[in-house]
């Protein structure tokens, strides 16, 4: 019985594993060998920032048409021009940008209405409404700061993460986690951006936050035109129009509530 049984299993075995080798070469599917290559300049941080799950997925999905031959955001320009060149091409030129932190309801800004105990994260804090009189306000968690791969955000002293922007390259991970939308990407040499998302009207802005945008429009009037328009009680810089970073230096001054950031023009206070 012994002898039978594995007999048996043996013949089970070869069968299977015939079955197997025969199934591998029937089906088997070449793979283009650009991929390999791409893998190879690649620099294989896996973030995300492209749109695809990893590395492997986006070198496959270039290859296939299905990403930007300069979508790594983490390799720049300089990759970019490499899949070009393996796949025959020319690539766009990318556009470098930093991730910013569109929320300056600190402690001192923010008026809190309750004391939060539960979960700390910013995603489990948002669930039941947040405890800011502003809902639109950073949470103060850190969502954003776990989910950097590049070790390029903490959490500051007053409840607001901060990036920092030698090590920021631009992949985005942060604005998907943020629950809040305050995370968001503009080009690295941006010479400002606005530090509130809150679409409200100024009454019930300030009521909430002393650094809230209150949606006076003054910044979009003391600018040349198309520099700074208006989307609602929000004003929204056109980087693409701006000529010369100082002509964005009056909306700065003008602004009532201080809410633009300086990251570039000198001499401005904020």
């Amino acid at each position: 019985m012994i002898l039978i049984s594995m007999l048996v299993l043996g013949g089970l075995g070869l069968v299977f594993g015939l079955f197997l080798t025969f199934s591998a070469k029937k089906f088997h599917v070449e793979r283009d060998p650009r991929i390999e290559k791409i893998l190879e300049v690649l620099p294989m941080a896996n973030c995300g920032g492209c749109g695809a799950p990893g590395c492997e997925s986006f070198a496959e999905g270039v290859v296939a048409g299905k990403y930007p031959v300069n979508g790594c955001v983490v390799g720049g320009q300089e990759v970019a021009d490499k899949i070009a060149a393996i796949l025959g091409v020319e690539a766009e030129a990318v556009v470098p940008k930093i991730a910013v932190v569109q929320c300056l309801g600190d402690r001192k800004s923010a008026k809190r209405i309750a004391e939060y105990i539960g979960i700390k994260t910013c995603k489990a804090l948002d669930l039941v409404g947040g405890d800011k009189g502003c809902v639109y306000g950073c949470l103060g968690l850190g969502d954003c700061v776990d989910a950097c791969p590049f070790d390029a955000m903490y959490m500051g002293e007053n409840g607001l993460p901060i990036v920092i922007e030698d090590k920021c390259t631009g992949c985005g991970e942060c604005v998907r986690a943020c629950p809040r939308g305050i995370m968001t990407l503009v080009p690295k040499d941006a010479p400002i951006y606005l530090g509130c998302v809150s679409p409200e009207r100024g009454k019930d802005v300030s009521d909430v936050c002393s650094r809230g945008c209150i949606g006076c429009s003054l910044c979009s009037r003391v600018v040349p035109e198309g520099n700074i328009t208006m989307n609602g009680y929000l004003p929204v810089i056109h980087y693409e129009n701006v000529k010369n970073p100082e002509d964005l230096k009056p909306a700065v001054e003008r602004c009532p509530t201080k809410t633009f950031v300086v990251r570039t023009l000198e001499k401005v206070n904020v």
